[in-house]
């Protein structure tokens, strides 16, 4: 545990705080572990990087603000002057807060398929996954529609997410995260943000359309950013750029 947070690490050289989400407020495995220790594996040659998750049991009424205190406070008492932060997707949120409520912990950020806050379709979906839970239901489905916008493909989707979620039994810490995330809206603090700041976006992205990485981009003082046309918002995470375009920046080659 990281002050109480779990954490995989990986690597060798100065930290590097990696911010994702997963539904669980734990460690991944399985698959979705694999999947993530590949993506940060090229980044461990260069730094120890932590991938952090939030605790389990947070209050229902958890904001945003509150999620980047915990990691604040985590990255406060574990390691010594300002760390580098690369966060994906809700990660990006929770990192964005961070950043702008706690400057002097941030040295260099990179973000990728995120935004100062949702767009519309990723804000349904969210809302969606949310009301399904609550209902008893099988969450997943309600996302089918930020993966794609083919009609047959959401239809298939939408399937295949049901069954995904068959051994997931509490989704309480899932849906904490997700509220938290609705009521996340960063466009007024973006000039509080001090880090050197580089958004990654893929430009078909549903859930952060390229619009909102833009106004959060050009509300950043200094910030950059770097498009994949073409790319969707699981795209950007595996396309072959990724790595290289954000350990260039953080590595200041």
């Amino acid at each position: 545990m990281l002050n109480d947070l779990p954490y995989l690490s990986a690597g060798e050289g100065p930290p590097l705080i990696v911010l994702i989400y997963t539904p669980e407020a734990a460690n991944p495995t399985g698959l979705t572990r694999w999947s993530t220790m590949r993506m940060v594996r090229p980044f461990t040659s260069y730094f120890t990087v932590y991938v952090v998750n939030r605790p389990p049991g947070l209050p229902p009424t958890t904001t945003m603000a509150d999620l980047a205190a915990i990691f604040a406070q985590a990255i406060r008492t574990t390691f010594e002057g300002p760390v580098d932060v690369l966060a994906l997707s809700t990660g990006g949120s929770i990192a964005l807060q961070l950043a702008a409520d706690h400057p002097g912990l941030v040295d260099r950020l990179v973000l990728a398929g995120t935004a100062c806050t949702l767009g519309p379709a990723g804000r349904r979906a969210q809302r969606g996954y949310i009301e399904r839970a609550r209902q008893g239901r099988r969450p997943s489905p309600a996302l089918a529609e930020i993966v794609t916008e083919s009609a047959l493909g959401r239809v298939l989707l939408k399937g295949l997410l049901w069954l995904s979620d068959g051994g997931r039994a509490d989704r309480t810490d899932a849906v904490t995260v997700l509220n938290a995330e609705d009521g996340f809206d960063l466009r007024g603090r973006l000039h509080d943000i001090k880090a050197a700041t580089l958004l990654i976006q893929g430009a078909d992205d549903l859930v952060y359309p390229l619009d909102l990485a833009r106004e959060t981009v050009d509300g950043i003082p200094g910030s950059r950013l770097t498009v994949y046309p073409g790319r969707t918002h699981s795209g950007t995470f595996t396309d072959k750029r990724f790595a290289p375009d954000a350990l260039a920046f953080l590595t200041d080659r």
